[in-house]
Formats: structure tokens, sequence, C-alpha cells
């Protein structure tokens, strides 16, 4: 039986990526996608099962949502007991969530019509958000961030904040929305939706807003560091571990359900 002919299957899983070397295999480094098809290999007792993300994640970046697809050699008759097993071979850092078949050509990455990312900054050392949340010892005026922020929802050219050799076509993106507010815990929290994110795009655009924050870009500043479209014009990329990719959405999955 062809590969293309084996049912398809949807996976939702979440990650804490601290120490793993982002989502994709790595020839020399442990990946998240790695160790979940080794798992899935096992369960499913195929030689190798292949998995397709829904997008890339960086060395040291989490996700809350996360979805990938795979062939199946012959229908999983047990879903809740496949995902049951496989989160048993998985570590602490990596958890399936839903397991369902779809429609042949659906497509994890290709499919996905909005994507959104939080970043998260703290204040005050606290061992507890190591890795999770990036340590800022500095004042910020937020609502100078939020002006510039706005300038960021648009349909245009971000080649301002993408990081060299990402291989796509084209650096055209569709921003949403983009936003910072503060949550329950104290921290800030930068929240980004657009239908696609190019290479390092968010750690960028966020480490150009603290530079609003602290004073040293103003909101005009801003708007002209879009329009040169060269990344030297935008400020430093922050750390990975304030990211989190939290939102995935295909026309085909209404409340994590998909809907042929």
């Amino acid at each position: 039986m062809e590969e293309a002919l084996w049912p398809r299957y949807f996976i939702q899983l979440s990650y804490d990526g601290s120490h793993f070397h982002g989502w994709q295999r790595q020839p020399n480094a442990l990946s998240v996608q790695e160790v979940l098809e080794s798992a899935l290999s096992k369960i499913l007792r195929q030689e190798k099962v292949i998995t397709t993300g829904c997008g890339r994640t960086d060395t040291g970046v989490h996700a809350t949502e996360f979805y990938a697809h795979f062939n199946a050699m012959k229908a999983i008759e047990d879903v809740a007991e496949v995902v049951f097993r496989v989160n048993q071979l998985l570590p602490k850092s990596i958890a399936v969530h839903e397991i369902f078949q779809v429609g042949d050509k659906c497509h994890s990455r290709f499919d996905a019509t909005e994507r959104g990312y939080h970043y998260f900054l703290h204040f005050e050392k606290n061992p507890f958000l190591h890795q999770r949340s990036m340590f800022y010892p500095f004042g910020l005026d937020m609502d100078r961030m939020n002006q510039a922020a706005r300038l960021l929802v648009r349909k245009g050219d971000f080649s301002s904040f993408c990081k060299s050799g990402g291989g796509q076509k084209t650096n055209i993106c569709d921003v949403r929305k983009a936003e910072w507010s503060v949550n329950e815990k104290g921290q800030w929290v930068f929240h980004i939706v657009a239908d696609r994110f190019l290479r390092n795009m968010v750690r960028a655009v966020v480490g150009t807003l603290i530079e609003v924050g602290r004073g040293k870009l103003n909101v005009t500043q801003m708007q002209e560091i879009i329009d040169l479209q060269e990344r030297g014009a935008a400020g430093d990329s922050v750390y990975a571990c304030g990211l989190y990719l939290t939102q995935v959405s295909y026309p085909y999955i209404k409340e994590g359900e998909y809907v042929q």
C-alpha cells in the first residue's frame, strides 16, 4: 500500500522547548519532532512515522498549541488509547492532546490560515519563570510600545524583522493583531497574530518594541524601520525563552474538532 493512500491524521500537542533545539529534526541535536516521531513509530508499530509540523520553532521556544500531520499504515482503531500510550513514552516536556483523522490532502503547514504567538516579560527575578519568560530588570513605557505595535497591524513587507536564510519566497505578512497587556502574574505579554511569520520575526519585533519602551526609539522611527525593509534597521532579537506559539487556525478545525 502506497504511503499516499495511507490514512492521514492530525496530532495536536504542546511542549516546553527549553531543552530542545526547536521543533524540526536536526542531524546532531535533539528536537521535538524527533522525539515525537520515535514515540509514534513504536506505538503504531511502523518502521518510521514521518510528521510534518505546522511551522518551525527555534531552539528554546515553547508551544501551547502545535499541530502536525502524519500518515498511518492503517486506520487507528482506538485513538484515545494511542494518545495515552504515546504520552507514556514522551518526556514530561511534551504532551499530545488529540489525534484525529483528516482528509488525505489536509496539510498542517500549508492549510493553516492564522497563527498567534505570546511573548512574556517579567521584571523581578523569579526562579519559577526561568526559561519560560524573559527577565527584564528595566522600566518600560507600555503606552509607547502599544502605539508602535499598532503600526505593525497591516499587510506588507516585514523584511526588517526577518533573519536571513529563512528560505521563504516572500516577506509579505498580514498582521492582524499586535498588542501588549499585563497578565494576572504581573508579566507583560505581547500578543501577535498573523497569517504567517518570518524566521525570527516575533523576537525581532519584541526587541524593537522594547527599544521604544525604553525611549531609545520613538514611534515615528518605528514606522521608518518598517518602511526600510532592512534587518539592520530594527532592534536586536530577544531571548527565545519568553516566546510561545499559542494559536494555529484551520478552516476545517472548529473548537479542536475536524469538520468535513
